[in-house]
């Protein structure tokens, strides 16, 4: 399985911000939107944010709007998430996959799948 690579995440105080990376394989991302999801502890995986494959346009869930900023490098094949005034309730594992505009939801090609994620602790 190919997997993409979730870096940036931390422990971090309320307020703070966190940059996270996401890397993937040449074909991963190829020509496709690409979200960032993330898990909170005892709760299922969610969606946080999407761009498309150009870069111009974005889709955010409303609690992250104005916070949050996705941005995308498709020369270097990854995905950004800048994650600004951080509270407690962003704690969770983030992963990026590829995603299906306007549903929302990852799309994973056979023989791709999700990687282990990056953990972000916002403390109060």
């Amino acid at each position: 399985q190919v997997q993409p690579v979730e870096s940036g995440g931390g422990l971090m105080q309320a307020g703070g911000s966190l940059r996270l990376s996401c890397s993937a394989s040449g074909r991963t991302f190829s020509n496709r939107a690409v979200g960032w999801f993330r898990q909170a502890p005892g709760k299922e995986r969610e969606f946080v944010a999407a761009i498309i494959w150009g870069g111009g346009m974005t889709y955010y869930i409303d609690s992250v709007k104005g916070r949050f900023t996705i941005s995308r490098d498709n020369a270097k094949n990854t995905v950004y998430l800048q994650m600004n005034s951080l509270k407690p309730e962003d704690t969770a594992v983030y992963y990026c996959a590829p995603t299906l505009w306007s549903s929302w939801t990852a799309y994973w090609s056979p023989g791709f799948s999700w990687g282990r994620g990056t953990q972000v602790i916002v403390s109060s």
